[in-house]
């Protein structure tokens, strides 16, 4: 047992000088290692246009999943995308900042966009068909579900906390949880932006 931790050491320590001497750092957060590639999703805006998930060169995308309706969680980590922005100076507009709606019965495009903006007029607020937001889910290996509320319009929906960085070649890179500061975020952001 002493032999194996003295091997898991030793290649702990092997793995950490090949990523200094790299000029590599792992990303803050909980890092996905390997980085997982994600699919693609199209949704339609509140003007009909369609938009893309799909990676573009130069501009890591911060995705997180939420609703309109969420009473804590989803307006805390937009207020704190809004901190990481601000932090970000002008480097923060080759950041795509995606609000997806795990809620598409209550949540149009437009009331998701209308949401989104609330905290900044750069994020984007998606909401689209069931099966198009739930296969956004499982490509971030996260679900959602409904609890009743008071009334069968007063639900509430149980889903991630977490926000996740994809980088600009469409792999996911690492997660945020919830209420965990932005100084983590804003630090792998602009080492992204770096490379």
């Amino acid at each position: 047992m002493r032999n194996l931790y003295r091997v898991r050491r030793f290649l702990t320590i092997l793995a950490a000088a090949s990523l200094a001497a790299c000029g590599q750092s792992a990303l803050g957060g909980a890092p996905i290692d390997p980085p997982i590639e994600v699919a693609s999703f199209t949704f339609t805006l509140p003007d009909g246009s369609a938009f893309s998930t799909a990676p573009i060169a130069g501009r890591p995308t911060m995705v997180f999943f939420g609703y309109t309706h969420c009473p804590d969680v989803c307006p805390l980590t937009l207020a704190d995308w809004t901190r990481a922005r601000t932090q970000l100076g002008d480097n923060a507009d080759r950041v795509r900042w995606l609000f997806v709606s795990v809620d598409p019965e209550r949540d149009t495009p437009a009331v998701a966009q209308q949401y989104a903006h609330q905290f900044d007029s750069t994020f984007v607020g998606l909401s689209g068909d069931s099966a198009t937001v739930a296969g956004m889910q499982r490509a971030f290996l996260v679900d959602s579900y409904t609890s009743p509320g008071a009334t069968a319009a007063d639900y509430l929906v149980t889903h991630a906390s977490q926000s996740f960085l994809v980088d600009d070649e469409g792999q996911l890179r690492t997660m945020y949880s919830f209420n965990s500061g932005v100084q983590e975020m804003v630090a792998d952001l602009q080492r992204l932006l770096r490379e």
